[in-house]
């Protein structure tokens, strides 16, 4: 499973050995934080993948991982089995219109990029677990009125 580390101006995609093997990537994926267009979360990452693997490595229903081309689109996937993740849609990025992953952590993507984080890279776990995300809460008022 990827790694996703966010700072003030990027989100990166920490790729391990294995899986830049696989992407036959040198290096990991960086996203300035003003080209996230979009962020979903979906429960089949595979039904995101459009066109073929060009390079990657593609075996049907177990790893999808490396650039995939379609018509007018390049995307950057890291799909495993049938695991639930995340689809970054990107506005303006040089080389990808967007990120098809699978992670657990969508959730955690998602409120950490709503947080002002350091100009230090971290893990999007731990910047969701240590940041003030609002979240929305009955109150007793709200319970009276319904």
């Amino acid at each position: 499973m990827v790694t996703l580390l966010l700072d003030s101006a990027h989100l990166e995609v920490a790729l391990s050995g294995a899986e830049r093997a696989l992407a036959f990537r040198k290096e990991n994926i960086r996203v300035e934080r003003s080209t996230i267009a979009k962020v979903q979360l979906t429960e089949d990452p595979w039904h995101w993948l459009r066109g073929v693997a060009h390079p990657g490595t593609y075996v049907r229903g177990i790893v999808a991982m490396g650039t995939w081309e379609s018509a007018g689109a390049k995307d950057f996937a890291i799909v495993r089995r049938r695991r639930a993740g995340v689809v970054i849609d990107l506005d303006g990025h040089p080389d990808f219109q967007r990120l098809v992953l699978t992670t657990r952590h969508g959730i955690e993507l998602v409120q950490a990029l709503r947080l002002d984080v350091e100009d230090e890279p971290a893990d999007v776990v731990t910047l969701a677990a240590t940041g003030a995300i609002p979240t929305a809460t009955a109150t007793a008022d709200d319970d009276a009125t319904a």
